[in-house]
């Protein structure tokens, strides 16, 4: 299953066609980290233009997926769609994936069969030059309780371990279909935090695989021995019948927006 798992990420998150725009605009940034130009995908709330207001931000990656399905051979997750219909109060940051080196970019640690294991230079770049460019050219509210980052599979993992690397920079996370299995040290880092505070939706359907509900369950079990219940700083969704596709997570996407904001 990991091996078809593994398949699906490669293949597919790497196929991309045509931009076309809708409601997001594009730009291009130097990611000297990464040695790479970096295109990065912008959907601002209905009501930008037409207020002076300052605007949380979601960062997000996988970014062929997340507005048009014909940039995305696997569909879309109707981000823009999704948020117009709320009249959100939110601007999404997408960041397009490295297609061959997209395994490298979303994992923190290596894998002994698959590789991988350059997220940190994936998040300096974020951190240090996306995030500061992004909070110059438009109005956002840049601190931990209105910065977000999220993502699904590999991206749900490296979004996990942005929180916990810059909890004083993303206060929000969204979690979908974790690739926790990708190495057992993201277990390791999560039992090593002694504090987390930031705030956490995690979901996943039950058709996945045979491991990503007991995986996931696995690390909400260790953030649960960290802090109370009581604070709310942590939900979670296992979708019945919901499989590895852009489908669940467009579905689910309102929901996870709403609870973490």
């Amino acid at each position: 299953m990991k091996n078809w798992v593994l398949f699906f990420l490669t293949f597919f998150f790497g196929l991309t066609q045509t931009n076309a725009q809708n409601r997001y605009s594009t730009f291009e940034i130097k990611a000297p980290q990464l040695d790479t130009i970096k295109k990065i995908y912008v959907y601002l709330p209905l009501n930008y233009e037409t207020s002076n207001k300052k605007y949380p931000v979601i960062y997000m990656h996988d970014a062929q997926n997340l507005f048009d399905a014909k940039t995305s051979y696997v569909g879309e997750w109707k981000v823009d769609e999704t948020l117009d219909s709320l009249k959100a109060n939110v601007i999404v940051i997408g960041i397009e994936h490295g297609n061959s080196k997209r395994i490298d970019e979303l994992t923190p640690y290596k894998n002994e069969k698959y590789g991988g294991g350059k997220a940190d230079l994936y998040l300096d770049f974020i951190v240090s030059d996306l995030k500061p460019y992004v909070d110059k050219t438009y109005r956002t509210k840049s601190n931990k309780s209105n910065t977000a980052i999220m993502g699904s599979s590999l991206g749900g993992l490296v979004s996990f371990y942005a929180g916990l690397k810059y909890p004083k920079v993303f206060g929000k996370v969204g979690c979908f279909s974790p690739s926790f299995w990708f190495s057992d040290e993201i277990y390791k880092l999560m039992e090593n935090t002694k504090k987390i505070n930031t705030k956490i939706y995690f979901m996943c359907g039950d058709n996945e695989s045979e491991t990503m509900v007991e995986e996931m369950i696995k690390m909400e079990d260790i953030i649960r021995n960290k802090r109370c219940d009581c604070l709310h700083l942590t939900q979670m969704a296992i979708v019945k019948d919901g499989k590895h596709n852009e489908k669940l997570w467009a579905k689910e996407f309102a929901k996870a927006y709403l609870w973490l904001f």
